[in-house]
């Protein structure tokens, strides 16, 4: 097996991973687990699958349904929906309503987990930012938002406030996440321009896009307000641009995944490093 740097040889033998969303063309899997599969001395090969919402549920199944398939990864915008097609959910799927990771078990079962805010936590943590006692604004209810709402609170926030353009998704967050931590979270007002927070996130896809609008003014932030954005490419969003020219802290979207590189290798049974 080569050290992650040749391209690896497919044979008859490679078990196969994908990451499936819309689009795919941003997505960083590909280049971390493909070369961590070569080093561990895995055969294995994770590809990117681009499935619509409307062909959403076709791909999941036949991918499910193929015997050399291992494992999935589940992107933009498909983390809620995927659940319905797992046998059983993790604690954090559970939790969240949503996943980022499928395993196949050894008894053919299909078992969905949610390791974004795990990894979005250890992010903050890491940067110096751990969220206990903190206060959290969070933009997007969406699958990632679901996510990072619960293990921000699980780690202790003092309270999360959510908003989303779609008031069922942030209704439906809020219904959960009082079922788990009653009185901890509310509905988050950005029409009258002010975020008062601690953390301030953005977990919807505005920046992924050339011209896509800021999802809130960094203008309203206080001074040492910390602005994260769990997009991944750009890496530098303009959001986090803004940010940044007014000297607010930043943190970029890739911590979320590096920090879920050990999860994902736990969770789908590789060896240790």
């Amino acid at each position: 097996m080569d050290d992650g740097t040749a391209s690896h040889r497919i044979s008859g033998r490679t078990r196969l991973f994908a990451v499936i969303g819309d689009p795919v063309a941003q997505v960083r899997a590909p280049a971390l687990l493909n070369p961590l599969f070569a080093r561990l001395g895995v055969d294995a090969v994770l590809v990117p699958v681009h499935a619509t919402p409307e062909h959403f549920p076709q791909v999941i199944t036949g991918w499910l349904r193929t015997a050399n398939v291992d494992g999935l990864l589940i992107t933009v915008p498909h983390k809620i929906r995927a659940c319905e097609f797992a046998d059983e959910l993790g604690r954090g799927a559970a939790l969240s309503g949503s996943t980022n990771a499928m395993r196949r078990d050894p008894d053919g079962r299909w078992r969905a987990e949610n390791f974004d805010g795990e990894g979005f936590v250890a992010g903050l943590r890491a940067s110096g930012h751990p969220p206990a006692g903190k206060r959290v604004c969070l933009l997007g209810a969406g699958g990632a938002g679901r996510a990072i709402a619960a293990a921000v609170l699980e780690a202790g926030a003092a309270r999360l406030t959510v908003y989303d353009p779609e008031p069922a998704k942030r209704d439906a967050l809020r219904a959960r996440l009082e079922r788990h931590w009653p009185g901890r979270s509310a509905v988050l007002d950005i029409t009258d321009g002010s975020l008062d927070c601690d953390i301030a996130v953005n977990a919807t896809p505005l920046g992924m896009r050339p011209g896509d609008p800021l999802p809130f003014a960094p203008e309203a932030l206080a001074p040492g307000t910390l602005v994260a954005d769990i997009i991944m490419k750009p890496k530098e969003t303009p959001l986090l641009a803004a940010a940044a020219a007014l000297r607010l802290p930043t943190l970029h979207g890739h911590h979320m995944l590096d920090h879920q590189l050990d999860l994902y290798q736990a969770f789908f049974g590789l060896p240790g490093r």
